[in-house]
């Protein structure tokens, strides 16, 4: 436990993560993201913020950085895909484990049935969802060239989008530096509102209901 305990912190120390891995290490996480069900813990949004951050800085280059880690989310959200469509429903009867909770891919399945088709674009800005939301498109058996179509302007948005949010803000902002922790504090917020919302409605969703 104690590993797994120093490869979060070290994941989430994206400093050290981009200055050790660089490009390697960010499409690697990216892809990891959504490609595999246990990814769901890795850092999304506000590790492509701060790579945009490096990139302002000129430690990564802009241009490299928006073509590779969107062919990772998009590479990443097909092999999601394909596993949800190769095991189907047996997912949902598969056990609990440390890197695999049921409740997660619900969570990914009502959002599905709210939204639609649109979710394989919308989960890939609310966190634990977008590492779910591919595979239940696959259980559900939708069709795989709309799939592809929003797999690959959703991975396209979220990339772009959060990259030049960083890329901006370190043009933008003198000695951004000094406030690093500060702005992804403020991006893991609103990253995680979605969720928070969501669970606050399942919550109070009983109570809505007739009452005797």
């Amino acid at each position: 436990m104690s590993s797994l305990v120093e490869l979060f912190h070290r994941l989430h120390n994206f400093n050290e993560l981009i200055r050790w891995g660089g490009h390697a290490a960010l499409v690697a996480i990216v892809f990891s993201e959504t490609g595999i069900m246990a990814g769901f813990f890795l850092p999304g949004d506000s590790l492509l913020v701060t790579s945009g951050l490096f990139a302002a800085a000129g430690h990564l280059n802009l241009y490299r950085l928006l073509i590779e880690l969107s062919l990772a989310a998009i590479a990443g959200d097909q092999l999601s895909y394909f596993i949800g469509q190769k095991l189907g429903p047996t997912l949902f009867n598969k056990e609990h484990s440390f890197f695999f909770h049921k409740d997660h891919l619900r969570r990914a399945q009502v959002f599905y049935e709210k939204y639609g088709n649109k979710t394989i674009v919308l989960a890939r800005f609310v966190p634990v969802v977008r590492t779910f939301a591919p595979v239940v498109a696959g259980v559900g058996r939708m069709s795989y060239r709309r799939f592809l179509f929003y797999n690959v302007a959703g991975g396209t948005a979220w990339v772009f989008s959060m990259v030049l949010t960083g890329y901006w803000l370190g043009r933008s902002i003198p000695h951004i530096d000094l406030y690093i922790d500060k702005i992804l504090l403020v991006i893991i917020f609103l990253s995680i509102l979605p969720i928070v919302w969501q669970l606050w409605a399942e919550r109070r969703a009983p109570k809505a209901g007739p009452q005797p």
